[in-house]
């Protein structure tokens, strides 16, 4: 196979592993796990008068369900739940609007993202202009010294061009500044930064990183010297530098997301953390310890969460009998990756592992494989985070091996013109966003977001994954690859929930299961189904007293 620059790139910039237990030893923040509520007590709430998306094949519709308890009593048409009603229940009319499970983002990076809504936001801006002013206006609400951060800028919005530390250095002459790019791989300091961090034209590049150098002797320069920019592990040059943030700043972005995340019908989210190469496998286990368990012991968890963590650090889920303070060693070498993912395996862990570009998704497939038949028959339901640009036949072998295809759609919209430009047309064409392949394949498509990279927006998702058009396009990419709306709607909730071992607890409305629910602003799944403007009416997550309305504000979020 011939391999291009791009996805040999690809492969060191977006290859990182995480794990988390299987269901049985799954730490599931605000579960009480429970037995299914005896009907002989009656619902504490009907919802009824309205079209109920069920996510369950056998049953894929129904106009009402009844709950106690946080968990569904039953579902079907009103007439059958009236022995259901008793003194206490409440009802809720829906008045004819489309209810779908609660949504299921299969890929965020929660914390990071509710840090990020309180920084400099950059996501969408298309001109350097406006880069600058928007750094110019945070420098004004700082204090002197103090860190600048933000981030979700994408160059590809302007027209290529990178940005360097001199478009923002006039404006932040006293403050370190550092702004990440929309995918988290590349940031931009200015020189405040560089010069605190010692960045000089003499830091050589670390392993698995680069700091991006001017042109020997271009205009503003003798010599070549740091642009700025700094690409994966180089990043941590800059990262070390900056203050850590705080157990309460954490917990406070925790919550803002989790608001967040429910505005969009969101309910539950698998977190794969602050974690990424270069930074400190530390960050997941601390956010653990200090943010999630405290959460959850002090009753403020809003939405449910998943847990994976870095792979490295995969053995202090089973410390040794015999030395119960040895956790093993850190292994983070890509060439341990084998040996790492055998051992997880072996333990009974599921392993996901993040990989973008045709020669990634097939040495991850091969490495399946292998374990696969080295650990024996089982159900660990692999994860491929991304599988984004694949090769000829490889669509085939998600299915064929059983590996959950952990996708984004929104992805599709700020990809489509570079992956041409990086790829070519043919290849872009050929392998991009491979949807429909992978399910006509058998396997199993897991909807997310990678929020901060996108946001979390299911609704966006599910049509993007229908309509494949990106921004300024007037026809679809790859056309071939659309889905239709039952299979989206699939893949951001019992798929999603298969995909993490929970499709017995949530991601449908089916009897027993946890009342997760959204009502939509469509008044008839016709119009939901046609492409009628439709928001978030209301989202509610198991507890039947808890109603939040979706709040939205931003332009984006009341119409697909």
């Amino acid at each position: 196979m011939n391999l291009s620059i791009v996805n040999l790139a690809s492969i060191a910039i977006f290859l990182s592993v995480f794990l988390f237990p299987s269901f049985n030893s799954t730490y599931w923040l605000k579960w009480r796990a429970s037995l299914i509520p005896s009907t002989k007590f009656g619902a504490d709430l009907i919802v009824k008068n309205g079209v109920i998306f069920t996510s369950d094949p056998s049953f894929p519709f129904a106009n009402s369900m009844a709950i106690r308890d946080g968990r569904i009593l039953r579902i079907g048409n009103y007439s059958s739940l009236q022995d259901l009603s008793g003194y206490g229940t409440k009802e809720l009319n829906l008045e004819g609007k489309v209810v779908v499970p609660g949504f299921i983002d299969s890929h965020v990076h929660l914390i990071s993202a509710g840090l990020q809504m309180a920084r400099v936001q950059l996501k969408g801006v298309n001109r350097k202009d406006e880069v600058v002013r928007r750094v110019k206006e945070a420098v004004l609400n700082a204090k002197r010294g103090s860190w600048i951060l933000g981030g979700g800028w994408n160059n590809d919005l302007w027209g290529g061009e990178l940005p360097m530390a001199s478009w923002i250095d006039e404006v932040t002459p006293d403050n370190p500044v550092w702004l990440t790019r929309m995918d988290g791989h590349m940031g931009l300091a200015n020189s405040v930064a560089l010069k605190l961090a010692g960045v000089t034209n003499l830091t050589k590049d670390p392993n698995g990183g680069k700091i991006m150098q001017t042109a020997d002797g271009d205009c503003l320069h003798d010599h070549a010297e740091p642009t700025g920019l700094l690409i994966d592990a180089a990043m941590e040059l800059i990262l070390s530098w900056i203050p850590e943030v705080s157990v309460d700043e954490r917990r406070e972005a925790m919550l803002r997301a989790s608001s967040f995340a429910l505005t969009r019908g969101v309910t539950t989210v698998v977190d794969v953390g602050r974690y990424f190469p270069g930074s400190s496998v530390e960050h997941s286990w601390q956010d653990f310890s200090d943010v999630y368990q405290w959460a959850d012991s002090s009753g403020k968890m809003k939405i449910r969460v998943c847990l994976f963590f870095p792979m490295g650090t995969w053995s202090r889920l089973h410390p040794y009998f015999d030395d119960p303070h040895n956790y093993g060693l850190q292994v983070l070498e890509f060439e341990s990756l084998f040996n790492m993912t055998i051992a997880s395996d072996m333990s009974g862990l599921q392993v996901a592992i993040h990989a973008i570009g045709d020669k990634a998704n097939d040495l991850i497939l091969d490495m399946y494989e292998s374990v696969a038949l080295k650990n024996g028959k089982r159900d660990r339901r692999f994860r491929i985070e991304h599988a984004q640009h694949l090769a000829p036949g490889t669509a085939d072998r998600f299915g064929q091996q059983g590996i959950v295809a952990s996708v984004q759609p929104d992805h599709l919209l700020d990809d489509a013109d570079a992956a041409i430009r990086k790829l070519g047309v043919d290849r872009a064409q050929k392998g991009s966003y491979l949807f429909r392949s992978l399910l006509s394949s058998n396997a199993l498509l897991a909807f997310g977001s990678d929020w901060p990279v996108t946001s979390t927006y299911p609704l966006r998702a599910i049509r993007t994954a229908m309509n494949r058009i990106p921004p300024g396009w007037d026809t679809a990419w790859i056309p071939s690859e659309h889905l239709s709306l039952n299979d989206a709607l699939i893949a951001h909730t019992i798929s999603a929930a298969w995909a993490c071992f929970l499709e017995n607890e949530i991601g449908s409305l089916s009897t027993g299961k946890l009342a997760d629910f959204v009502i939509l602003s469509s008044d008839s799944w016709d119009e939901f189904a046609t492409g009628g403007s439709t928001s978030v009416n209301a989202t509610y997550v198991g507890d039947s007293s808890l109603v939040l309305g979706s709040g939205c504000t931003d332009r984006n979020c009341s119409s697909l």
